[in-house]
């Protein structure tokens, strides 16, 4: 019989956050890395490369201890959630490297809103109004983070919507794998196709770090492997519609890392739309929750007794 994880949603809110200061924190050292802050310049190629090979060792480190067991490997659905998550974290590092990390932390909000689109055409969902509109809402945050006019639009801010709509594909992966295979199982094979992934791709650009960068490269594996394992285990202890918000936190922590870093100051713009942004968000987060409320059969009576 399988252990179930008790439910403990002080805990699980400190993990959430905990693993959201992480995930906030990756991204500042991809910033910095890419910005030639901790030495030369490393391309966002060589970056991706460095989360993916040491995640995957700090995975690996945990089956060889632990020696959890493997099920069925599906591969197709591993490599397609992989690419996609590839893709969409260099997009975000490239991104973070031309507009300001609050903004880029921003618009990758939006990955729940193109997973919920995507989801009719691949899951046969059926989006309803409520959805709609926390569609719409998120998606004109995005547009205002965008700055559309001639003398302050942020082309850079393209590549974060591209890399949300990459990670909002990866969700659909995440959620088909998650049926099928163990939550470990998945990380730590997701981690390897993206070690040989990104490590194929990044040859071309690949130069030797210092070591102060070394150091940098090591952290953003590592740091995003504790991330996962934090927000996996957080997200097993409270219900979903209780533990959901907290990840909006990574956009309180990608502020104050951009303004210690780098002295970055978000604007009255970048305040507007990121919180259009996570109004839309945390409507999907509130409809979810009466979703499930609603699809939950109420306890039977209890029967007479003579």
């Amino acid at each position: 019989m399988t252990q179930q994880t008790p439910d403990n949603p002080l805990l699980a809110a400190l993990m959430i956050s905990s693993a959201t200061a992480f995930i906030a924190a990756t991204t500042l050292i991809a910033k910095a890395l890419a910005t030639g802050a901790l030495g030369p310049a490393l391309h966002p190629l060589q970056v991706s490369q460095a989360r993916f090979v040491f995640a995957f060792l700090v995975f690996a480190g945990f089956f060889l201890l632990r020696r959890p067991g493997f099920k069925k490997v599906h591969w197709g659905l591993n490599l397609g959630r992989t690419l996609c998550g590839w893709a969409g974290l260099t997009l975000m590092f490239t991104a973070v490297t031309r507009i300001p990390l609050t903004d880029a932390t921003a618009i990758s909000f939006l990955n729940p809103v193109f997973a919920m689109i995507l989801a009719i055409p691949l899951l046969g969902e059926k989006v309803g109004p409520v959805r709609w509109t926390a569609a719409a809402i998120a998606f004109a945050g995005a547009l205002i983070l965008l700055r559309p006019t001639p003398g302050s639009f942020q082309p850079a801010a393209l590549l974060a919507l591209v890399a949300a709509g990459f990670m909002g594909l990866e969700l659909i992966f995440i959620k088909t794998l998650s049926r099928r295979e163990p939550l470990a199982q998945i990380l730590l094979v997701n981690n390897l196709i993206g070690a040989c992934i990104a490590s194929a791709v990044a040859f071309p650009v690949w130069q030797t770090p210092e070591p102060l960068q070394w150091l940098a490269l090591a952290a953003i594996g590592v740091i995003m492997a504790c991330a996962q394992a934090l927000f996996i285990n957080g997200m097993a202890r409270a219900d979903a519609s209780f533990a959901a918000p907290f990840s909006y936190c990574t956009l309180i922590f990608a502020a104050l890392y951009d303004f210690l870093g780098f002295r970055a100051v978000p604007d009255a713009v970048s305040l507007l739309g990121a919180a259009i942004i996570l109004s839309g968000a945390l409507l999907l987060v509130l409809r979810e929750a009466r979703a499930r409320r609603l699809a939950v059969p109420p306890p039977l009576p209890p029967a007479n007794t003579p």
